[in-house]
């Protein structure tokens, strides 16, 4: 199987350093072309042995899976650069947020193979929370394919392609929102007199302690919660503040804000998709 990344970004990368440590595919198998900067497909082939190169035609002639990984406002000029060599036996897998698998078929202007996908930052580290959806060209076996691919780079969950803005709101930006957690349970322990260091590695390892819970009991996050508020305690009354400044609430109207802002942003590139193809 040969695989071709179209941008060489951090999630590119993240991608790529997965399928070389799983073994999913041959690393001289592997070709990353990008828009411009060549010391970055250096770097990545001096670091994971893949092959580079400039040429859009010879990247992507042969692959058998496509990657569109380069940012969305480049998706147009990127999609476009390689339109001409792409043929509907090759399956077109997007990680660009946002754009739907039926503009990306109008921008290759042929009826394509495509599963769109959204990762999060923490594939860099091989713990992606990615959600995959196929377009109505994909089959069940393409799906199957790019299932075992992003396995390779973290936890891999099928849903219905208009569900992946909701995706988008709850894991896509959801690193930011455990960041954020960390950053005030940080600032809050250092006012209780604990020092940098000791606060840091105490709030991450409660939160690393408490995700592997939640992934390897069977108990809800309710459940897990109740067991550690014993009543009247230290736990209960920290719990009881949160109640009363609505952090719950505040959590819904974040992930549906950001829903929300996934599907305006969507809408927003495929109008400008659109107008640019018919210009």
């Amino acid at each position: 199987m040969k695989i071709a990344f179209i941008g060489a970004g951090s999630m590119a990368e993240a991608i790529i350093a997965g399928l070389v440590k799983q073994e999913i595919c041959d690393r001289e198998n592997i070709v990353v072309t990008n828009k411009q900067d060549k010391s970055r497909l250096e770097a990545l082939a001096t670091r994971y042995g893949v092959k580079t190169t400039e040429d859009k035609k010879w990247a992507v002639q042969d692959a058998d899976v496509i990657f569109l990984a380069m940012k969305p406002k480049d998706a147009r000029d990127g999609i476009l650069s390689i339109q001409p060599f792409v043929s509907s036996d090759q399956l077109i897998v997007s990680v660009l947020a946002g754009i739907s698998s039926d503009v990306i078929e109008q921008l290759f202007q042929q009826d394509l193979r495509v599963i769109r996908s959204m990762p999060n930052t923490s594939a860099a580290i091989a713990l992606s929370a990615t959600a995959i959806a196929k377009g109505k060209f994909a089959s069940n076996e393409d799906l199957e394919l790019v299932h075992a691919i992003f396995s390779a780079i973290g936890l891999c969950t099928i849903v219905e392609e208009d569900q992946l803005h909701a995706v988008t709101g709850v894991s896509g930006s959801g690193p930011a929102y455990i960041y954020y957690i960390a950053e005030a349970m940080e600032k809050a322990a250092l006012a209780q007199g604990l020092d940098t260091e000791v606060a840091k590695k105490l709030v991450s390892q409660t939160l690393i302690g408490a995700a592997h819970m939640l992934q390897e009991t069977n108990k809800g996050a309710d459940v897990l919660r109740a067991e550690v508020t014993s009543p009247g305690g230290t736990t209960q009354r920290g719990i009881s503040l949160l109640n009363d400044l609505k952090v719950s609430e505040a959590f819904e109207t974040c992930i549906d804000g950001a829903t929300k802002r996934s599907r305006e942003m969507g809408e927003e590139i495929a109008e400008r998709l659109k107008e640019g193809t018919s210009n």
